[in-house]
C-alpha cells in the first residue's frame, strides 16, 4: 500500500505536469487563432485555382503535354507535411499511416516538411530525399514555389514519374483529415472533357506554353494551401491533446488527494489508537 509520502510525491509531480499542459494549451490556442485565420483567408484562392485548372483540362481535348501524363520512371515523390514537435495527439501518426498504406516504400521518395513525419517514414524504409522541416516554423508562398521548382525539375529529368502531396486538411478545431492528392500528372475525371455545352479552350500562343506557365503556379498554390492548413491542424490537434491531458491530470490529482486524505486519517486514527492503548497499559 502506498504511503502518504509516495502519494504526495506523485500528486506534486502530476500538478507540475498539469501546469505544463495548461501552458502548452494556451500557447497552442493563440497559434491556432493566427494559423486558422491564414488558412481560412487563403482557402478560397486555392480552391479557385484548383477549379480553374480542372476547367481548363475539361475544356481541352487531345492535349499531349508532359505534365498530363506519368513520367517514364516508376518512382513516386511525395511531399509529407507533418510537425517538428510531438504532443499533438494523432496528428503525425495519421499522416504517416496514410502515406505508408498508400505508397510503397521501395518506390517512393519522401520530401519531408516536418521532422516527425520524416523520422517515422525513414524507420519504415522510405527514402528521404529532402528535409524542409524549417518551413513549418513560418510557411511562405516562396517555400512552396521553391519546392515546386525542385520537383518539376526531377520530373522533367525522368527521375520521378508521379508527384503526391500528403497533408492534414483543416475542417475545424477538432476535425482534421489526413489527405493524399496527386499533383502530377494532372488528371481529370473520365468523361469530363466530353461534357456537352462546355466551351472549348483556346491557347495563346499555344497549349504547351500556357500549361508550362500555369501548372507550376497551380502546384505551388496547392502546396502553400496545404502548409497553411497543416499548421492550423497541428495547433488544433495540440490544443485538443493538451486540454485532454489537463483534464486527465485534474482527475488524477483529485483521486490522489482523496487517497492522501484517507491515508492521513488512517494514520491519525492509528496514532490515537496507540496513544489510548499506551495510556490503558500504564493505567493498568
Amino acid at each position: 500500500m502506498a504511503t502518504m509520502r509516495d502519494i504526495k510525491r506523485r500528486r506534486d509531480s502530476i500538478q507540475s505536469t498539469e501546469q505544463i499542459t495548461k501552458a502548452m494549451k494556451l500557447v497552442a490556442t493563440v497559434k491556432l487563432q493566427k494559423s486558422r485565420v491564414r488558412a481560412e483567408q487563403s482557402k478560397p484562392y486555392f480552391n479557385l485555382m484548383y477549379e480553374t485548372i480542372r476547367s481548363i483540362m475539361q475544356g481541352s481535348s487531345n492535349i499531349r503535354h508532359r505534365y498530363l501524363k506519368a513520367g517514364d520512371s516508376p518512382r513516386k515523390a511525395v511531399i509529407v507535411i507533418s510537425s517538428n514537435r510531438g504532443l499533438a495527439g494523432g496528428y503525425n501518426s495519421g499522416i504517416v499511416k496514410l502515406v505508408s498504406s498508400s505508397l510503397p516504400s521501395e518506390l517512393t521518395d519522401v520530401y519531408a516538411v516536418g521532422r516527425k513525419g520524416r523520422d517515422s517514414l525513414a524507420r519504415k524504409g522510405y527514402a528521404v530525399r529532402g528535409d524542409y522541416s524549417e518551413v513549418m516554423n513560418g510557411p511562405l508562398y516562396q517555400d512552396a514555389a521553391d519546392l515546386t521548382e525542385l520537383l518539376l525539375g526531377e520530373f522533367a529529368k525522368g527521375q520521378i514519374g508521379e508527384i503526391y502531396l500528403a497533408y492534414t486538411a483543416f475542417k475545424n478545431t477538432v476535425v482534421h483529415n489526413p489527405t493524399l492528392v496527386r499533383l502530377l500528372p494532372v488528371e481529370m475525371e473520365a468523361g469530363e472533357s466530353e461534357t456537352k455545352d462546355r466551351a472549348i479552350m483556346n491557347y495563346e500562343p499555344d497549349d504547351e506554353t500556357v500549361l508550362d506557365a500555369i501548372i507550376p503556379k497551380y502546384m505551388s498554390s496547392l502546396i502553400y494551401g496545404a502548409l497553411l492548413e497543416s499548421a492550423a491542424s497541428e495547433n488544433g490537434a495540440r490544443m485538443t491533446a493538451m486540454d485532454s491531458a489537463t483534464n486527465n491530470a485534474e482527475e488524477m490529482i483529485a483521486d490522489l488527494s482523496l487517497q492522501y486524505n484517507r491515508a492521513r486519517q488512517g494514520a491519525i486514527t492509528q496514532e490515537l489508537t496507540e496513544i489510548v492503548a499506551g495510556a490503558n497499559a500504564i493505567g493498568g
